[in-house]
């Protein structure tokens, strides 16, 4: 060791519950690079002939980097390679160079995740394009983003989902970062005309660039907080945004320097201590973290892709090669990526056999960034396709299985996953996590179960892969008629319509021996068959029922709820709400002896469809042979009904903000607050003291001398009935808003509810001693009747 160079320590901290042993802090934390030093990664980088990289990104590597001389001297000709000491890596089709040094933590950004890519999110991903130089691809994409309010929103929901469902905090915390983020550099535009920013982005490793936040935040920091803190560091400096003379990207740069500059200066006051303390292993531990950078890329020969998408795919091969082999992301997260590259790569061969335009808009169906309002004006005809999520899942499943170009999909497809075939089943658990993209959060109850579905074969029959056109309508029931004379193009409409409505609300599942012997309305089946097959006899030409059947599910089916068929909503509480102006959504059984050909019990109830009758549909004549189990008590629909506000009063119908709530777009002005009832709290005052300061009643704080104790006692009886209203008003704002938040997000995370359950625990625990002690003080006289209830207390 260097004489006077201080020696690396090593403490025991606080961190939460647990003492952690903290390795290797040490004593100062690196400076910034100066000016001179960018300018010579920027130099060097220039000089090296195996790279190409604009100004800007060199210059927020450089920034990036604590001692920009080890990155100098890794782009530096070598005697034996010009291309200097850079780490070389062979993927499929292309060879990345890259640079391996620590950056600071502060100066990288979290990039869209595939992992999140199968999910609904609240802030959608920014638009990627790759980037060329004369001609030859460039280790460098292009996020759009639509403003800069778009660029922060998504920063914060990536690194609140990542901390949503894993944290290495306490592993961080003890031993730093020790595996290096994979990043690259990143050109942020924006579409309404602010100035573009180059900065660094992580696409491997978001949980420990994430979790390297969270050891920043602190023990106890929730998800929302750590988010807060990393997207207040990296754009949102005051100080920074309100300079003058100098361009957006200067400003963020210098706001991201003076929070590090007021970060040393803390770090250093703790190292003044004896001993120092936690906050001080914090900012030490998550300060700087090992990357590995994309500076370079080479295409190899016979690439089918085109140069815009050589790099990104490259690096997406990387991603793949250990989330696809090795450490899995979810299977869904993996079957998109699969096929998105997989079509990705069929529209760079060029193939004269498509339109690649029109393939191109296919792809943007696909992966979310054409709206499904857009679907009229991509395929257009006469009549044009309506502009609904199901009729865009109908419109992917034709262009996707057309023959041809289902063969090389699924080529494809083999080749990135690595294996050897195939099958309709294989191709089917690929199309799920896109086909239900319009509708994941508002059916994510049942999502699990119409996956399985579609592993099982989905609406993938034996005939969808000839090659039909679907034919669009507004009443499927149109299709009925043509589909019985023989008209194919309408049967392969109707089954994929009405095959993708009936997985998608779990009418129809992958069913398995165990639901053999099951009633009917408990999710039975009457025989044993696959997905598929389930469609194929559904549609025959012949099966009227199941066409029928297929008609009507599609024309039942909506996208922004759940029917009572597959999850039934129940009140808890017994409380009456409010009737909604818009029918239930209920899907019901066929007969087509009746007019409408919806059954109806002896009472003139429709009757409601189960997977049972999906299923002996598809082949009546075997179903009749079986034994059919004893009819259900059907109860009457329940018709869908909107909460009910604090007070008994109906709350608005969903989709409009209710009375004191604000408008879509608009901050709320409180952490959840609601306007319950006259007098309620404001934002940011407890309710006691409101009542106070809104003169309800007395203040026992400011006149405890004066005001006696039981007026003081009314007070806070009106402060917990308020507290309790608000609490009930909060939670079913949380359960309306459930459906409209990404999946991969809980609505409130699970130690929050452990928590909340603890204190409502107590609570209840009091109040129901203070219940006792009220009726034992009020015990009537011998004679008088006894209150409800009074008995069974008596008897606990």
């Amino acid at each position: 060791m260097t004489t006077g160079t201080p020696a690396a320590l090593s403490l025991d901290v606080e961190w939460g519950k647990d003492t952690i042993r903290v390795t290797n802090i040490s004593p100062q934390l690196p400076p910034d690079p100066t000016d001179s030093q960018i300018a010579a990664v920027v130099a060097a980088g220039r000089s090296n002939p195996s790279t190409w990289l604009p100004d800007p990104s060199w210059e927020a590597i450089a920034r990036a980097t604590p001692r920009p001389e080890p990155l100098t001297v890794q782009l530096h000709p070598t005697p034996d390679d010009p291309s200097g000491l850079l780490m070389v890596e062979n993927v499929e089709g292309a060879t990345l160079r890259s640079v391996v040094t620590r950056v600071l933590l502060s100066e990288i950004f979290p990039g869209p995740q595939p992992r999140t890519g199968m999910e609904v999110s609240e802030v959608p991903d920014p638009h990627v394009h790759g980037v060329t130089h004369e001609g030859r691809p460039a280790a460098l994409v292009e996020y759009r983003y639509e403003n800069l309010a778009h660029l922060r929103n998504h920063v914060w929901q990536t690194i609140h989902a990542t901390l949503s469902l894993n944290s290495y905090a306490t592993s961080i915390l003890t031993r730093s970062v020790t595996r290096n983020l994979i990043t690259h550099p990143v050109k942020i535009s924006f579409e309404d005309g602010t100035e573009p920013l180059h900065v660094l982005v992580v696409r491997d490793g978001i949980t420990r660039l994430a979790s390297a936040w969270a050891v920043q935040a602190g023990h106890g920091a929730d998800p929302a907080e750590v988010a807060g803190l990393a997207t207040e560091a990296l754009l949102g400096r005051a100080a920074a945004m309100t300079a003058t003379g100098s361009g957006l990207a200067q400003r963020l740069a210098a706001g991201r320097a003076q929070w590090r500059q007021e970060l040393r200066e803390e770090f250093d006051q703790e190292m003044k201590s004896a001993v120092p303390g936690l906050r001080a292993a914090q900012i030490a531990q998550s300060y700087v973290v090992p990357a590995q950078i994309a500076i370079g890329i080479e295409s190899h020969d016979g690439r089918v892709l085109s140069a815009e998408d050589v790099f990104d795919d490259a690096v997406r091969s990387v991603l793949a090669s250990v989330h696809v082999e090795f450490k899995q992301w979810d299977v869904a997260a993996q079957n998109v990526e699969v096929i998105t590259r997989a079509l990705k790569r069929i529209i760079q061969q060029g193939d004269p056999r498509w339109n690649t335009a029109e393939l191109q808009a296919v792809y943007g169906l696909a992966v979310g960034r054409i709206p499904v309002a857009d679907l009229p004006q991509v395929f257009g005809g006469d009549p044009a396709p309506p502009g609904t999520a199901l009729w865009r899942a109908v419109y992917l499943v034709s262009a996707l299985t057309q023959p041809d170009l289902l063969e090389l999909l699924k080529d494809q497809a083999k080749a990135i996953k690595g294996g050897k075939r195939m099958s309709m089943k294989g191709f089917g658990e690929l199309l799920g996590p896109i086909i239900d993209l319009p509708w994941r959060a508002q059916k994510k109850l049942v999502t699990k179960q119409a996956r399985n579905a579609w592993t099982n074969g989905g609406v993938l029959s034996n005939d969808v892969a000839k090659g039909w056109t679907p034919v669009p309508v507004d009443d499927f029931t149109t299709l009925i008629e043509p589909a019985m004379s023989g008209d194919y193009d309408a049967r392969r409409t109707l089954a994929v319509a009405g095959g993708v409505a009936l997985i998608a609300d779990k009418l129809l599942t992958r069913n398995v021996g165990s639901s053999l012997g099951v009633r009917r309305e408990k999710g039975g089946v009457p025989f044993r068959s696959d997905v598929n097959k389930v469609i194929e006899g559904l549609s025959r030409q012949t099966n009227e029922l199941g066409l029928w059947t297929l008609a009507l599910a599609a024309n039942t089916f909506r996208d922004d709820d759940l029917p009572q068929n597959s999850v039934p909503k129940q009140s808890l509480t017994g409380k009456e709400t409010a009737t909604s102006d818009e029918p239930p959504y209920v899907y019901f059984k066929v007969d087509l002896a009746a007019e409408d050909h919806i059954a109806r019990d002896a009472a003139g109830v429709p009757v409601p469809l189960y997977e049972w009758d999906v299923v002996a549909a598809s082949d009546p004549d075997r179903a009749t042979q079986l034994v059919v189990p004893p009819p259900a008590v059907i109860p009457a629909p329940v018709h869908v009904t909107t909460p009910t506000a604090v007070g008994g009063e109906p709350a608005q119908a969903h989709g409009e903000p209710a009375e004191g709530e604000p408008a879509e777009g608009e901050p709320a002005e409180g952490a959840e607050s609601t306007s319950a009832a006259p007098g309620a709290p404001g934002p940011g005052l407890d309710p006691v003291t409101a009542l106070f300061q809104y003169g309800a009643v007395p203040g026992p704080r400011d006149q405890a001398a004066s005001v006696p104790p039981s007026q003081r006692a009314a007070a806070h009886r009106k402060a917990l009935h308020l507290g309790v209203q608000g609490a009930r008003d909060a939670l079913d704002h949380l359960h309306t808003l459930e459906p409209e938040v990404g999946g991969h997000t809980p609505i409130v995370p699970v130690e929050q509810l452990d928590e909340l359950h603890d204190l409502l625990v107590g609570i209840l625990t009091d109040v129901e001693n203070l219940r006792r002690r009220t009726v034992g003080d009020h015990t009537p006289e011998d004679g008088a009747p006894e209150p409800d209830g009074a008995l069974e207390l008596a008897q606990d």
